[in-house]
């Protein structure tokens, strides 16, 4: 059967993937961002808090929607059709336990977090196990074929509703509830614009025989997902339980903006590069070379928005959110330094999954919590600040033993993966240098234009020593998004 991938142009097919679907994602997260903006104008942070004990509950919860399942359907290789029915039929059933079990405990972590509205809230929140279960497999489809350009219509469309159910419910005066019925209105409008674009007829049943190796695939990622749920959220669980609702909507709050504009980027990756490595299993040489060519190009794109972040970090805070969250610009300085080191180790965990291997990932992952764990309770008596600085250095020791691992498995060298790293951060520095230069020079001429200025002086600096000294990789992302007629010309 076909992957639906050109081994002949390993870069090309791997790169326009990966650009589809960040303009997928980050379509759904610019207006998320907008919607945030917004909203923390109308509510306050320790209601931003109240919904974020709930959401909690969901994430850790949330780890076991498909157990593993969806990884193995996009790694398998035969028996598709198959599969995918009993994917489907098996992510409805484990939604619905999901569902009960979440409303049942809902006064539970009511207790734990001593809030009484996380109850009610909880309980509205859970059906989104089921919903999402209704498109869950439309969307392992897409990835697998690696096309991610239909997947901009249920992304957008998520963030369109959500946004205006939102900040309608805002505007009313409901409180800490218009962020609940947001959010259930993006998934609900998610699961259905999903099933509108992709024309796969779901049926109710299971073949017992591919359970079992489904499964032994699938159960080691589930033990990587119990870890990375524990790992994005155990920050947000030590605030909220030992610093209060209040300091947890800011903490909150600093971490959207390196989520939306940076994580985002390498969760792309991420679900680009496995589908895609996937295919080059037995193509060790071809699989070396993508790995490589990932980590260039997503850096190509986090560093200069990790550097913008923790340099404008202050008029940004203030022209999007106002001066009401001032605390939170500390806190997104070192939230933005963390997401830049943990990324450039992060699609690692890509080429074990596409080897068969998914349990070295799990391994990793495992240690990596047990030395995060005590940090985090360690720091944040300190205050939230304190905190970020500890996920910051953690992951320095996680980034470096993910890449230590890759070197063995695929034979990578840390030089190569250093000479990869080259044409970013020769540009991100120029960049920074300029950037703050700028700024200093508007500081008093408000937010809204030291920002503005900043980020343009920043970028145009940016792409302009690219195009100096990478000439050919600026080239190529230009053509990769359709504006190539826009840089053309001779390479260096």
């Amino acid at each position: 059967m076909s992957t639906g991938v050109d081994r002949s142009d390993l870069g090309t097919t791997a790169a326009r993937a990966v650009m589809w679907n960040y303009l997928s994602f980050a379509s759904g997260k610019a207006l998320v961002l907008v919607t945030l903006a917004v909203l923390a104008r109308l509510l306050t942070p320790a209601e931003f808090g109240i919904v974020g004990f709930a959401t909690l509950a969901l994430a850790y919860l949330a780890v076991l929607k498909d157990l593993g399942l969806g990884g193995a359907l996009i790694q398998r290789r035969g028996d598709i059709e198959e599969a995918s029915h009993t994917v489907y039929t098996l992510n409805l059933l484990l939604g619905a336990v999901l569902t009960g079990l979440t409303i049942a405990g809902a006064p539970l972590v009511a207790a734990f977090f001593d809030e009484p509205l996380v109850t009610p809230i909880l309980r509205v929140l859970a059906f989104t196990f089921v919903i999402e279960a209704l498109g869950s497999v439309h969307l392992v489809l897409l990835a697998r074929r690696l096309d991610f350009r239909r997947k901009l219509i249920p992304d957008v469309g998520r963030a369109l509703i959500k946004g205006a159910v939102a900040i309608t419910a805002a505007s009313l005066g409901l409180g800490v509830w218009a962020l609940v019925w947001g959010q259930l209105a993006g998934v609900a409008t998610s699961a259905l614009l999903v099933r509108l674009v992709v024309p796969w007829r779901p049926r109710l049943r299971i073949r017992r025989r591919l359970i079992r190796p489904m499964l032994g695939f699938g159960m080691p990622l589930v033990l990587v997902d119990i870890q990375h749920a524990l790992w994005v959220n155990l920050d947000y669980v030590v605030i909220g339980r030992m610093l209060g609702g209040e300091a947890l909507g800011i903490y909150t709050l600093a971490y959207r903006l390196p989520e939306l504009l940076i994580q985002s980027i390498w969760r792309v990756v991420a679900r680009t590069a496995f589908p895609f490595f996937s295919s080059l299993q037995d193509r060790p040489d071809l699989l070396r070379k993508g790995f490589l060519k990932t980590i260039r190009y997503s850096q190509l794109l986090v560093v200069p928005l990790a550097l913008g972040l923790m340099i404008t970090a202050e008029p940004a805070v203030a022209a999007l959110f106002g001066d009401q969250w001032g605390d939170a610009v500390p806190v997104l300085r070192v939230l933005a330094l963390f997401t830049l080191i943990a990324s450039i180790g992060d699609n690692a965990g890509d080429v074990y999954k596409a080897i068969g291997r998914p349990g070295i990932l799990a391994k990793l992952s495992v240690a990596n919590l047990a030395v995060l764990v005590p940090a985090l309770i360690l720091a944040a008596p300190h205050g939230i600040v304190a905190v970020a600085w500890a996920h910051a250095g953690i992951a320095v020791v996680d980034a470096t033993a993910r890449l230590l691992v890759a070197r063995h498995l695929i034979g990578t060298r840390l030089r190569d993966i250093a000479r990869e790293l080259v044409p970013a951060y020769r540009a991100g520095t120029a960049m920074a240098i300029v950037a703050l230069m700028v700024l200093w020079a508007l500081s008093a001429a408000g937010p809204v234009a030291a920002l503005l200025a900043t980020t343009t002086a920043g970028g145009l600096t940016y792409l302009g020593v690219l195009a100096r000294w990478s000439p050919d990789d600026l080239r190529r992302i230009a053509g990769w998004v359709g504006l190539g007629r826009f840089v053309s010309g001779r390479g260096s």
